[in-house]
């Protein structure tokens, strides 16, 4: 009998660990979102990247044409349907940009489909699209 209440306090012990490792992801998830939000809306797109994953950086460099391109806007709204978890350590979102032309002061609108992947081992959330595509037609 004793063995059996052991465990249940074992399994109970690690439950609710996975509980708390479950809220420190999400909160981290948030701060993220709303950092790369608050990255590409005050700092700029050179900014936003650093939470871009290494990797996805490192196949996909920014060209100085890329880079030429992304100073020409600035963010004038960054709108988001939320984060939908498509999996343990995958969430999904979409995200409504409102682009400022800087020449023409003209408005555009951008559609950013973004994934989002937790790395256990470094414990932050990278994106995994890159950056927004800008060069999209209305």
């Amino acid at each position: 009998m004793r063995r059996i209440v052991i465990a249940g306090c074992v399994l109970l012990l690690l439950a609710g660990c996975a509980s708390i490792q479950n809220k420190s992801k999400e909160k981290a998830r948030d701060q993220t979102l709303e950092g790369y939000a608050a990255a590409l809306r005050w700092g700029g797109f050179e900014n936003a990247l650093s939470y871009v994953d290494p990797a996805v950086r490192a196949a996909h460099p920014l060209t100085a044409q890329q880079k030429a391109l992304y100073n020409t806007v600035s963010i004038a709204e960054y709108e988001t349907t939320g984060p939908v978890a498509t999996g343990d350590d995958t969430v999904e979102q979409t995200v409504q940009l409102s682009l400022i032309v800087k020449s023409s002061q003209g408005v555009r609108n951008v559609v950013d489909h973004q994934t989002w992947r937790w790395d256990g081992t470094a414990k932050r959330w990278w994106l995994e699209t890159g950056l927004p595509d800008i060069t999209q037609a209305e």
